[in-house]
């Protein structure tokens, strides 16, 4: 397997993982805020169980990405950067129905369709970031002999 002693070249990769490691760290602290039923928090974010959904999103696709990164496969921009935006908005769908409880139900209006236009456009993304870094690094293992 090729590998680069560096940083292959991923350090989009690296970069915003550990930004999506950092925002799940103040959503870990918001969690508890509502545990402690901080009326500011409160007033903020409505469902703690998507908050929650949203802070392991963030912690699953940071881990993903350090993952990736730790390959030291060579990854193309395009996919670097679809993989990174993929985990943002993919966890911050969470969010926003944490936020805005009236997403949960799909309903007539802009607001919702809004929100069902950037949850398959952040599917979309996500699917072809990791997809595409999965087919390259299985590749990058083809030419590889027993003793790599």
């Amino acid at each position: 397997m090729y590998q680069n002693s560096k940083h292959a070249g991923n350090i989009v990769l690296l970069r915003g993982a550990a930004l999506w490691l950092l925002v799940a760290l103040v959503l870990a602290w918001c969690l508890v805020f509502m545990k402690l039923e901080l009326p500011f928090i409160k007033m903020i974010f409505k469902d703690f169980h998507r908050l929650l959904q949203g802070h392991l999103d963030f912690l699953l696709m940071s881990a993903l990405i350090f993952g990736f990164y730790a390959a030291k496969v060579p990854l193309p921009r395009h996919v670097q950067w679809s993989m990174v935006i993929g985990a943002f908005t993919n966890s911050s769908l969470f969010l926003m129905q944490s936020i805005f409880p009236v997403l949960e139900k799909p309903a007539e209006g802009i607001f919702s369709m809004t929100f069902r236009v950037f949850l398959m456009m952040s599917i979309a993304i996500t699917t072809y970031g990791f997809g595409m870094g999965a087919i390259i690094i299985f590749r990058s293992t083809l030419g590889a002999t027993a003793s790599d």
